[in-house]
């Protein structure tokens, strides 16, 4: 749901960012540091990258700084002491909590890839926070439950995906969720197609991680690019997006737009389709909603349509992207089916990249998941949580995975 339009603030806002070390981070802190006058980072947060780590915290001297992994959150605290750094390091899932909720921050910016970014950003919007999302497993595993804490707390949401910031951007300011009031008959999201879009059939079960990752519009970290490739990323968003806006299922249409210019349209029932378009760069999504409602520099080149000189559109092939089906068909399950369909892709993305299945493997095992595990009401995060958790357990057996080697 789009939240009601608040001004932004006239003082420096201070920022958390969960996932300081990935693409999403990245970009991020660069958009930050283009404005010391309106930002500040006051936490970073990421897995297990501590050397990584170090250096943001060099660069930056957030007062906190947290890693999931103790081991790294030893060797990163001890690196701060040594170089008398004025950063506290935590670890754990209760130190992404805390980086989470810490009082400097203003804005949180929700950026770990996974089920792993559920905790933190629950916490944020219960502790009233501005919450910037890019984790689509909020959403996707406990959509229900983290709006209600959006709305109980009055916090701030604004996405972060491309998609769902162009959506939020041609929807009314005052967009209340309910699509009907405001004349919404759906909405379009748009998909680059990934690597695959017009490969062969045949050459798709020997694809490598390699081809798979090697998206043509976008640099984003492998899971994702995989997620890509499978369209498994545009039925989350579609998900995602029927929590953020309130729309049924069958009012989210995905178009195949593979300049990955236009990044996501809303048409009305006069007729009106508004798109919002610009350069595939993650910097201006980030700008947006860091800025929002003003608007700030994002250190993106200007779009030249006349260069661009023409835009394609296509409907996606059930028959080369099941995994956007599967999607469809749990978010209308609703529950845990979500949940459930987003772990065994995780399990089965991570057994990709390390050689232990086929490309098309992935879109099985998630299929074979979904079937045998039933759908269950989520009424508390433990629910989604254990759902995720079999989840896990049931797609590693069915792919023969060791657990001890085989972690998601």
């Amino acid at each position: 749901m789009k939240p009601s339009l608040r001004r932004a603030a006239t003082h420096t806002a201070g920022v958390t960012v969960l996932g300081a070390t990935g693409s999403i981070g990245a970009s991020t802190l660069d958009v930050i540091e283009r404005h010391p006058e309106r930002f500040f980072v006051a936490a970073l947060t990421a897995n297990s990258q501590w050397e990584a780590m170090l250096a943001l915290v060099r660069r930056f001297k957030p007062a906190c700084a947290a890693l999931l992994l103790e081991d790294a959150a030893l060797e990163l605290e001890q690196a701060v002491l040594r170089e008398g750094l004025p950063t506290h390091v935590v670890c754990g899932d209760a130190g992404l909590v805390h980086a989470a909720t810490l009082e400097d921050a203003d804005v949180v910016v929700a950026a770990i890839v996974g089920a792993a970014g559920l905790g933190p950003t629950i916490a944020a919007a219960r502790a009233g926070k501005r919450v910037l999302l890019a984790n689509k497993e909020t959403l996707v595993l406990a959509g229900g439950l983290f709006m209600a804490a959006v709305r109980e707390a009055g916090a701030t949401l604004v996405p972060v995906d491309s998609e769902h910031s162009a959506i939020f951007q041609c929807l009314p300011v005052d967009y209340d969720g309910r699509p009907e009031s405001c004349g919404v008959r759906r909405i379009l999201l748009t998909a680059s197609g990934g690597p695959f879009r017009q490969s062969p059939m045949a050459v798709l079960a020997s694809v490598t991680p390699d081809e798979a990752c090697a998206h043509p519009n976008w640099r984003m970290g492998r899971k994702i690019s995989v997620d890509s490739a499978t369209m498994m990323n545009k039925g989350l968003e579609v998900i995602e997006a029927h929590w953020l806006f309130g729309i049924d299922a069958g009012a989210i249409e995905v178009v195949i737009h593979p300049e990955s210019v236009i990044h996501s349209m809303v048409e009305y029932v006069d007729g009106s389709v508004l798109a919002q378009l610009g350069q595939p760069d993650m910097r201006t999504p980030i700008a947006h909603a860091l800025a929002w409602p003003d608007r700030i520099e994002a250190g993106v080149a200007p779009l030249s349509l006349s260069q661009l000189g023409s835009l394609h559109f296509s409907k996606p092939e059930a028959e080369r992207f099941p995994c956007l089906e599967l999607a469809y068909d749990a978010l209308r399950a609703g529950g845990t089916a979500p949940a459930i369909l987003n772990a065994a892709n995780e399990v089965a993305v991570a057994a990709f990249l390390a050689g232990r299945i086929g490309f098309l493997d992935i879109s099985r095992a998630c299929a074979e998941t979904v079937q045998r595990l039933a759908a269950t009401p989520v009424s508390v995060l433990g629910d989604a949580i254990e759902a995720d958790r079999e989840a896990r357990a049931v797609t590693r057996a069915s792919l023969k995975l060791d657990a001890a080697t085989m972690s998601s």
